[in-house]
This record gives C-alpha cells, sequence and structure tokens, in this order.
C-alpha cells in the first residue's frame, strides 16, 4: 500500500474512532475498568456504606466484628489488543470485511485507554504470533497500532488462538486489560486462557458475518477456503451440506462462549452488519 493512502486510511478511522472513543467509550471504559488495577493498601473496620465485596472475612473472623480490605487505584492501566489477521478475516459478505470492523474496534479501544492515559500494546496473530508491539502511552503509538492493523499481511491464513494465548501469558507480568478481537473459527484453546484469565481482564470480541453460520442454497458453488488457499465445489442446494456447515459453527460458537465463561472471561458477539457501539455499551455497562 502507497504511504499516501495509508496516511488516508489511517486519518480516516481515526477520525471515526477518536470520535466514538471521546463522546461515547471514553467514560464507559474508565468506570468499568478504573478498579481492575487496584494494589492493597491496608485493613480497617467496616463503615456504614462500604461495600460488602471488600470485607476481609479472615480478619472479621478473627476480631469477630467486620473489616474490609482498601485498595489505592494504580495511576495507570495496561492494555493489550490481540488480534486476530488469519485467512478468515478477509472475509465479508455485507459493506465490509470482518477485518475492518476489528480494525475499528480496536482503534475505539486503543483510543479510549489512551484518553485514560493508560498503556497500550498489540499482538497480531495467525497459528503463531506475528507481530508483538509492547504497551506503551500517546496517540503517535496508537496512530502506530492503526497502522499496523491496516497494512500488516500476516505470513500464514492459519489461527491458532491457544499460541497468542500461551505468548500473552509469557510476556505480560503485569495484570493487563485484553481484548481478543477474533471470528473464533478455533478451539483447543480453553486450558490457555484460564491461565491467562486468572491473571488478566480479559474480553473475546468475536466480529462475524452472517455468512460464517449458514450458506444459502445457490446450487454447486466453487468456494476458497480462505485458512487453506484450497477452492472446492460446493452443492449448497444439499441440505446436509448446509447443515453439517451450521453444525459445526455453533459447535465452535458453542466452543467460544462456554471457555470464556468457565475461565471467568466476558464475551461480545457483533455481527459486521450490526452496530458494534450498541454491543460494546452494553458490555461495559453490564460489568
Amino acid at each position: 500500500m502507497e504511504t499516501k493512502e495509508l496516511l488516508k486510511k489511517v486519518r480516516k478511522i481515526e477520525i471515526k474512532t477518536k470520535r466514538l472513543s471521546n463522546h461515547i467509550f471514553g467514560g464507559e471504559y474508565h468506570s468499568t475498568f478504573k478498579g481492575r488495577g487496584m494494589t492493597f493498601s491496608e485493613v480497617r473496620q467496616y463503615q456504614y456504606g462500604d461495600d460488602i465485596r471488600a470485607i476481609d472475612w479472615n480478619v472479621t473472623a478473627r476480631y469477630n466484628e467486620p473489616y474490609i480490605k482498601v485498595f489505592e487505584e494504580e495511576r495507570e492501566l495496561t492494555m493489550m489488543l490481540m488480534v486476530d489477521i488469519s485467512g478468515s478475516e478477509f472475509f465479508g459478505t455485507s459493506t465490509q470485511f470482518k477485518k475492518d470492523t476489528v480494525t475499528e474496534i480496536a482503534a475505539t479501544l486503543a483510543f479510549s485507554a489512551t484518553q485514560n492515559n493508560d498503556k497500550v500494546g498489540l499482538i497480531l496473530f495467525s497459528d503463531d504470533v506475528e507481530l508483538y508491539i509492547p504497551p506503551k502511552k500517546g496517540k503517535s503509538h496508537v496512530l502506530r497500532i492503526i497502522r499496523e492493523l491496516i497494512e500488516f499481511e500476516p505470513k500464514s491464513k492459519q489461527t491458532n488462538i491457544d499460541e497468542a494465548l500461551k505468548f500473552l501469558s509469557g510476556v505480560l507480568k503485569k495484570r493487563a486489560i485484553v481484548f481478543i478481537l477474533s471470528d473464533f473459527m478455533d478451539d483447543n484453546y480453553e486450558h490457555s486462557l484460564k491461565i491467562a484469565g486468572s491473571k488478566h481482564d480479559i474480553t473475546g470480541v468475536k466480529v462475524y458475518d452472517k455468512h460464517d453460520e449458514e450458506i444459502p442454497n445457490l446450487g454447486m458453488v466453487p468456494m476458497l477456503d480462505s485458512e487453506t488457499g484450497e477452492i472446492n465445489i460446493i452443492n449448497t442446494s444439499s441440505k446436509k451440506v448446509r447443515t453439517n456447515y451450521r453444525t459445526n459453527a455453533l459447535r465452535l460458537n458453542d466452543y467460544y462462549k462456554t471457555s470464556f465463561k468457565r475461565s471467568g472471561c466476558g464475551s461480545v458477539n457483533t455481527r459486521v452488519d450490526e452496530s458494534y457501539v450498541k454491543k460494546l455499551l452494553n458490555y461495559f455497562k453490564s460489568k
């Protein structure tokens, strides 16, 4: 991509997503995650109006009266964006590819973090980690992340979420807010998700196309497997073919939802032809 075209695309995404982060997500992001980076300060006696979730039951039992843990909010948090750049992200039957929606969401989250003076990092992964940008503050850093999201060309078209999670656990020692943006057409990552989720505040953002879940009856259709590069002739008029396709899609979606829930992680689903703004806002408010 030529430099002029790239800068134009970066600017377009910056204008759109910065407006969203300034007017919509900034406050929601801060109120949702401000208490996630807390360090223990002291224990004191319970006072009327204190949050009962902060009660230290061991000390309370010892002194036979309620005591609560007092925490100090850390001055800064760290956000890590884990973005799937495998072949299936370059698919879309609506107005844009899944990759385009993922880029917009990632940019919006990054600007929201920057508003809060937090650090932002990036992991781009396929079946391996293809790019790692360590967390850092500042607008110029966020613009670099957006440029990479737009122009980075993956070496592989395959997906391995498990490997990406293992990398995350190895590279980030301090607790972080982590967003995994993917269509989650993969499985066998629950164990690594539980390990990472015990240390970090993780949210899966599933971005998908309506035809990821089912294919219409169009007769004999040549289809390109975006992750293997193979072209196969598929008989979409076959009810069995359409049923098997949908069954596999539902299996992967169920694995995604179940794995995140059992790992204590949050999850959001947004289709490329839907408003991700509403989906994310509702998620932030529910946390």
